[in-house]
């Protein structure tokens, strides 16, 4: 029987790269993958940890109006971070909104300046 094993990436539709590179690169840290193809578009992959995100520089087809304050009530990719005091001040002098898991668990949610949502939590240990 077929098993689905482990996730390998996730693609993040933005509008304008640059703008998003820096966002993922210079606030969270994420390195770039230089091996990504040309794929007939703009967009680049960056490493988290073993797995990827790939940001894709396409038109949306979501809104990009009328979605919750709170990312945690919105399709969101979630985060193991080992500083989520060091995060929440990057996002504060940065000026990026975030609100705080309204589930009790010590985690913050953000948006990318695309609109979607992310979720960081402190790790454990």
């Amino acid at each position: 029987m077929m098993r689905i094993e482990k996730l390998l990436h996730v693609s993040v539709l933005v509008a304008d790269l640059g703008r998003a590179l820096k966002f993922y690169q210079e606030i969270l840290g994420l390195p770039l993958d230089p091996t990504r193809p040309d794929v007939g578009f703009p967009g680049a992959w960056l490493d988290v940890g073993d797995r990827q995100i790939h940001l894709l520089q396409l038109q949306t087809p979501d809104p990009v109006t009328g979605r919750p304050e709170h990312g945690g009530r919105d399709r969101h990719i979630a985060f193991s971070v080992t500083e989520l005091e060091t995060l929440r001040l990057a996002l504060e002098q940065a000026g990026i909104p975030y609100t705080w898991s309204r589930s009790g668990r010590q985690a913050i949610f953000c948006r990318d300046p695309d609109g979607n949502a992310l979720e960081f939590s402190q790790a454990a240990g």
